[in-house]
């Protein structure tokens, strides 16, 4: 099928060329692999022929993409046109305040503010006085707009109140590195403090005092969480004092506070370790584990009502690892899994994912037959389910920031239906709607959503969802668009996706594919998608594809393929693997080139990443991934038209996987459908900063595809 877009005379532009510079990536027990592009790699990012291939792409990039610029204005425009741009979060109530963040019309970053709490104060009230343009009583802790002035990237990642209600703490990043900067305000008078603490994760949490700090110091080469500091307001960040020091790379960190607020946790996890630390926030001298680390036990816990609650996958007294997980509780001064006592008993077919505590009941968000569902247990042993009003939705809890309450606040949503949040009163029944996502022009009713179950070749049943908009005939004509991720036990459910709409009004069907490597269907799901069993989660991608085409939701020549990160690595074997199943591809910050990356300890996300993917160091592991690795298995065959995207400053998936992956692919394509390689200069691994930057790249890519698909600019 000839791209509708593009002039059939039109010359195309010639590809960037770039050198070889043979070098040998060896492996500890002798295994040596030849990487002709492996001299890309500049840590420092300063590298001038470096810098001038990259720059080189991206200008090859605007000159393949400029015939679709007008297509690409028209979906930011409709993508754009769907956001109400003068929006605000539901308010939430902590410490007598109602906190909140608002966007102000043509602005691209929040205003995070708050209100005091009174008499006629709640969230409706604020949400409706926010929607009129009424400010008044209104503190301003960041307005981010101003904050990010002339900067090319800007983030806050965490903000943080005194518990005394008078101090900010935020973390800050100017660069898209993730190497936040912590900084200080005093609420009362507007004063920003002079001291800054720099090299930090984006975790804060305050002590009782007011005045002391705990934070995370990220190791300035790998970035890995490493250490737990306290900073006393005043003090220079020299001076602050270690709390706690993690020495095995393999665990990330991050702190926080226990629902009651009693405790500051220190929580350290692995893909499959976990260990808390916690010490009183009134007086946080020496912090006491509430169970020491073991291999394949994990768990977190939260505190309320004089116990510990833990959810854990530990195996009970028959032995048997909680594989789905359960609830267990403990005292106050637990310091073994000895002390531990079964709450929630493991069910092989509930997957327990997260839980919260109230001082009248507690809620259970799990996953059953791959969906998401809201549990409630109630005192008197009783216990019920909130309902869920269509086939594939995704449902979770919300914001509930005081235990003493009988609401309980949850989101629901689906494909079709935009992000609503929910407070259900577990004493009476009563439910209100708080909010549903404005969505300017879209009109719910003329859009369909499904969930259908799609066979694998060893004979798995993978879940799939569907939307697309109704009068689709199922004839096997349309153009699909196939997402999916499937790694790290992350699971991709079925939400209401604003831009999504541009494609649907388009006639194109719209699919997520729940596989094998995620966590939809359990902790098994994701055990057999990692390791030596990673090729599941490729097969099942494809499956799915040539599944949905035979039963008649496809054409077979107009299959759009996209993920980003892990997903990224999916788009790159499977390109590989079954090149002519996609017409087109789409890989954001790819993971592409697993061998070299994990034999690399001095790169982030290694070491702690054996677990997911295994350690290369071992010949069988070496062997299984460099399988896969799309880096090492691109052939001489005709590829998908791809799109790849990624960031200078991308401290996860660093920017040289995807352009060495992309310099091979010039080499060894025999296709003539593109290939586009776009960096963004001044971003890291989540793109550009701002709400309606990134929408400028998901229109760009989005024009592509269609383009590739043979859709017509018109809905």
């Amino acid at each position: 099928m000839t791209p509708a877009s593009l002039p059939a005379a039109a010359p195309a532009p010639a590809p960037p060329d770039v050198a070889r510079k043979p070098h040998a990536v060896t492996a500890p027990f002798g295994a040596s692999r030849q990487d002709d592009y492996y001299w890309l790699r500049d840590d420092e990012r300063g590298d001038r022929a470096m810098l001038a291939y990259l720059e080189a792409e991206n200008a090859y990039a605007d000159a393949l993409m400029a015939p679709l610029k007008p297509l690409q204005d028209k979906l930011y425009e409709e993508i754009v046109g769907r956001i109400k741009q003068d929006d605000s979060s539901v308010p939430y109530r902590e410490h007598g305040w109602w906190y909140y963040s608002r966007y102000e019309t043509g602005k691209d970053y929040p205003v995070h503010a708050r209100r005091k709490d009174g008499p006629g104060v709640d969230a409706l009230s604020i949400q409706a006085a926010n929607a009129r343009g009424d400010f008044a009583g209104e503190q301003v802790l960041l307005d981010v707009n101003a904050m990010a002035e002339g900067k090319g990237y800007f983030s806050v990642g965490d903000y943080e109140v005194s518990p005394d209600n008078r101090l900010l703490a935020w973390a800050e990043d100017d660069v898209g590195r993730r190497q936040y900067v912590i900084r200080f305000r005093d609420l009362d008078t507007g004063r920003v403090y002079p001291e800054t603490i720099a090299g930090v994760s984006p975790n804060l949490v305050w002590a009782d005092d007011n005045k002391t700090l705990f934070y995370v110091e990220n190791d300035p080469e790998t970035l890995l969480t490493v250490r737990v500091k306290k900073h006393v307001l005043g003090t220079p960040a020299a001076q602050d004092a270690l709390v706690y020091e993690e020495r095995d790379d393999s665990f990330y960190m991050g702190i926080g506070r226990t629902r009651d607020e009693r405790y500051i946790t220190i929580e350290v996890e692995s893909t499959v370790s976990s260990e808390l630390r916690y010490a009183a926030a009134a007086d946080p001298g020496e912090f006491a584990v509430l169970a020491p680390r073991q291999r394949d036990v994990e768990y977190d816990a939260d505190h309320l009502g004089g116990r510990w609650v833990i959810r854990t996958n530990a195996p009970g007294a028959d032995g048997k690892p909680a594989t789905n997980f359960k609830l267990v509780t403990a005292p106050s001064d637990a310091t073994s899994r000895a002390q531990w006592r079964d709450w929630l008993a493991h069910d092989p077919d509930v997957f327990i994912e997260d839980f919260a505590l109230f001082e009248g009941f507690s809620a259970v968000a799990e996953r059953s037959g791959g969906l998401e569902r809201i549990r409630l247990l109630k005192p008197d042993g009783s216990q019920e389910y909130v309902a869920a009003d269509e086939p594939a939705y995704s449902m979770g809890l919300a914001a509930n920031a005081e235990p003493d309450t009988a609401w309980l606040r949850y989101g629901y949503t689906s494909l079709a239906t935009p992000a609503t949040t929910y407070e259900l009163n577990v004493a009476t029944g009563e439910r209100r709607l708080l909010k549903q996502q404005p969505v300017p022009g879209y009109d719910r009713s003329k859009y369909a959503t499904e969930r259908v179950w799609i066979d694998a070749r060893d004979g798995v049943k993978i879940p799939v969802s569907l939307v697309y908009r109704k009068g689709l005939a199922k004839d096997g004509t349309a153009p699909l668009f196939q997402y999916a991720y499937g790694s790290y036990g992350i699971s991709m459910d079925p939400g209401f996706n604003g831009p999504v709409v541009s494609l649907l009004d388009r006639g194109v069907v719209y699919a997520i594919a729940h596989i094998r490597g995620g966590q939809e269907m359990g902790r098994r799901w994701y055990e057999d998608g990692k390791l030596l069993r990673k090729q599941n989660t490729f097969n099942d991608f494809v499956d799915v594809t040539r599944g949905l085409v035979a039963l008649g939701y496809a054409a077979p020549g107009r299959v759009a393929a996209s993920g980003g990160s892990a997903g990224g690595l999916l788009m790159g074997a499977v390109a590989n693997q079954a090149p002519g199943d996609y017409r087109a591809m789409v890989a954001q910050v790819p993971f592409v080139d697993v061998v070299t990356t994990m034999l690399d300890t001095s790169i982030p996300l290694t070491t702690n990443e054996y677990d997911e993917w295994g350690n290369p160091e071992q010949k069988p592991f070496y062997d299984y991934m460099l399988s896969y690795s799309p880096y090492d298995n691109v052939a001489a065959q005709d590829y998908p038209a791809l799109f790849v995207g990624t960031g200078l400053w991308d401290s996860q998936v660093q920017y040289w996987e995807p352009a060495k992956w992309v310099a091979k692919l010039r080499d060894l394509n025999t296709g003539a459908r593109p290939i586009v390689f776009r960096t963004n200069m001044e971003a890291g691994h989540g793109g550009k900063s701002g709400r309606f930057r990134r929408f400028r790249e998901q229109a760009e890519y989005y024009a592509f595809v269609l383009d590739q698909l043979g859709v017509r600019q018109a809905p």
